[in-house]
């Protein structure tokens, strides 16, 4: 029998502390020789990230010993912080960003001198003596942005970056063919943003380590070109959104799509080290698309045209490589959490390699994500994943209904999944409903519906996660007094942008989120310090624009409570941003409280400051709408609040 209990206050099975401690980020899944390695980033140790290898013998082994951390900072998001070759592992070192070497026996040994380099997205270079070719982030030349360039890193000299192609603002994916005589990459320039415009090139690369005959071969104006990869017979392939989506491509003298679908077979290129799709044999390229929110794989032979559709229990896919008969990648389903899986396509058997969390959810706590399609007020289609609160002991009261808490995810170029999130079932599992909104802007739905952002950052965006709320309030399915918003980064400004102007939500959290565009724009980091260009416009020229759409510009409209949590590192967005807009409600009188933890950057990674970020959080709504909380108030001193 279930107790009634006001929603908000229904006792939980996941703690805060369980939450941020159980659980590990995991990406960039690598295969070689028949040997599976990812990248796991933990919380427990401080947010370090390193790479594991799964032995034959089926136990797991770190590669890099305490006290390294592969995380590069090229583009500040980094990606791309690892390759393995043989027994030996290259890495970046996130303290110092040096490149590193590391032998089995052997402590890591530096190879790039000690200045403000960084690298990312390497790989091999046997043409000559021992190296790697690299993206290159040069700090050392003075100036206010640093450069970017491909460089050769020459390990039998002093690990010095020897320049290889330069001239762009921005540089990714080399790729040295198969038999190393031609090296493909991309590069965009500002103001363009990676899934904006890019530039596919292909040179011939000789014995000297130089580049001849460069050529631009695919993108421009209107396409976004991501992921080349050369094929075992040495054919470069790509991704291109030349007609609305992502789909493959390859290069043949001429360009020839080799797969068409109303799906997005790539994904923004927020970080290097992205992988969709990969050859498991010369004649089979195995490939992830999404359509509607969720992720699928596919096969396609190359020699009959056929394509095959995988069954798989997962809706959520990332990092796909393949290698014959075995299939390695990163997925999740509704009641399965993100994980490292290994397919066997002759049996069908799928081995779980390592999950992202050692929380076991029982089935009568899980809510699941309801696909949700709803009108904008202006009309047209918005997307999102709807959670019920969900807790087998317990019910809310039949003359309530639960609050809802509406998530604006960051980028805003990104996306929501529907894979099982112990942050999210830590609300739900309370009595707080939850929806998650894919908006206009959003990736997985088409290069239209992604572009739909453009100079309408802080219009539509608000107005899609308004309208989701209104949608759920015209359904009674959640309290109309009782609505949130939280977001994080580029989301933490649509959060900030809701509460500013619009009516509708009465509470909100940011997180490191943008409160002044026109700050913003001015004193970012050189991969986004144009970004808003698109997204707003062009500064100074449409300053009015920026102040019209900046919350600190008018938080005299602001009358809802807010939590503020910030990183006192963060290059991304300072600061000053968060403690501006909170002074600005402190001096008003609206209930209002910050948290700011010194040695978080852009995005927490530490499992204590996780931890207590989630705690705050729900003690902060607890407080403002006075349901019981099982949180210690000492988490959080809420100004105003009489």
């Amino acid at each position: 029998m279930k107790k009634t209990r006001e929603y908000g206050s229904w006792k939980s099975p996941l703690t805060a502390e369980e939450v941020a401690s159980s659980g590990v980020g995991l990406r960039e899944v690598s295969v070689s020789e028949e040997l599976g390695f990812w990248l796991e980033t933990r919380p427990q140790e401080g947010g370090r990230s390193v790479p594991v290898r799964l032995n034959p013998d089926g136990s797991k082994e770190d590669l890099i010993p305490e006290g390294f951390n592969a995380r590069s900072r090229v583009h500040e998001y980094g990606g791309g912080s690892y390759l393995v070759v043989g027994k030996t592992v290259y890495f970046t070192n996130f303290a110092d960003q040096r490149l590193y070497k590391s032998e089995p026996g052997n402590q890591p040994t530096p190879l790039t001198p000690e200045k403000e380099f960084r690298f990312a997205d390497f790989r091999p270079d046997d043409t000559r003596a021992e190296g790697l070719i690299t993206v290159c982030e040069d700090h050392t030349l003075g100036g206010s942005q640093p450069k970017n360039y491909l460089a050769r890193l020459n390990f039998e000299g002093a690990g010095k970056p020897e320049v290889l192609a330069e001239g762009h603002d921005f540089y990714s994916s080399p790729r040295l063919s198969p038999e190393g005589k031609y090296l493909s990459w991309v590069t965009w320039d500002h103001p363009n943003m990676p899934w904006d415009r890019t530039s596919l090139h292909l040179a011939e690369y000789d014995g000297s380590g130089r580049l001849k005959n460069s050529r631009v071969i695919a993108g421009g104006e209107g396409a976004s070109v991501v992921q080349p990869v050369w094929s075992p017979k040495g054919t470069l392939y790509y991704l291109s959104d030349k007609d609305g989506w992502w789909n493959l491509y390859r290069w043949t003298g001429e360009e020839e799509r080799v797969v068409r679908k109303k799906a997005e077979l790539g994904k923004p290129q927020w970080q290097f080290g992205i992988s969709t799709y990969d050859f498991a044999t010369p004649e089979r390229v195995v490939f992830s698309y999404t359509t509607g929110g969720r992720w699928f794989i596919s096969e396609k032979n190359l020699e009959n045209g056929k394509t095959e559709d995988y069954d798989l229990p997962f809706t959520q896919i990332a990092s796909l490589k393949a290698q014959g008969d075995e299939l390695w990648f990163i997925g999740g389903g509704q009641k399965n959490p993100m994980g490292v899986r290994q397919y066997n396509r002759s049996s069908g058997a799928i081995d779980t390699v390592r999950k992202s969390t050692s929380l076991e959810v029982e089935d009568g706590f899980i809510s699941t994500a309801s696909e949700i399609k709803y009108l904008s007020n202006d009309g047209e289609a918005v997307h999102g994943f709807y959670y019920q609160p969900k807790n087998r002991d317990f019910k809310g009261p039949d003359s309530e209904k639960p609050p809802l808490l509406v998530i604006s995810h960051g980028g805003p170029t990104s996306f929501s999944g529907d894979e099982l999130s112990e942050e999210i079932q830590y609300w739900t599992t309370r009595g707080i409903a939850v929806l998650d909104v894919n908006y206009r802007g959003s990736t997985g739905y088409g290069r239209e519906y992604r572009e739909k952002l453009k100079g309408n950052w802080g219009l539509i965006d608000v107005e899609d996660c308004a309208s989701g709320a209104e949608y759920l309030v015209d359904r009674e399915a959640v309290d109309p007094d009782r609505l949130i918003i939280r977001g994080g980064s580029a989301g933490g400004y649509t959060t900030l942008a809701s509460l500013t102007f619009r009516d509708i939500f009465d509470a909100g959290a940011s997180y490191y989120g943008v409160s002044d565009p026109t700050e913003l724009t001015k004193n970012t980091h050189k991969f986004e310090s144009r970004y808003l260009d698109s997204l707003i416009g062009s500064y100074p020229e449409e300053e009015e624009v920026y102040t019209e759409r900046s919350p600190i510009q008018h938080g005299e409209d602001v009358s809802a409570p807010v939590v503020f949590f910030q990183g006192g590192e963060d290059k991304v967005v300072p600061p000053e941003q968060a403690e501006t807009m909170h002074s600005s409600l402190l001096d008003r009188g609206i209930p209002t409280a910050y948290l700011m933890f010194a040695d978080e950057q852009h995005g927490f990674r530490k499992e204590e400051n996780v931890a207590r970020a989630l705690e705050a959080e729900l003690y902060f709504y607890s407080r403002i709408f006075g349901f019981e909380s099982e949180v210690d108030g000492e988490v959080l001193d809420i100004a105003n609040l009489e």
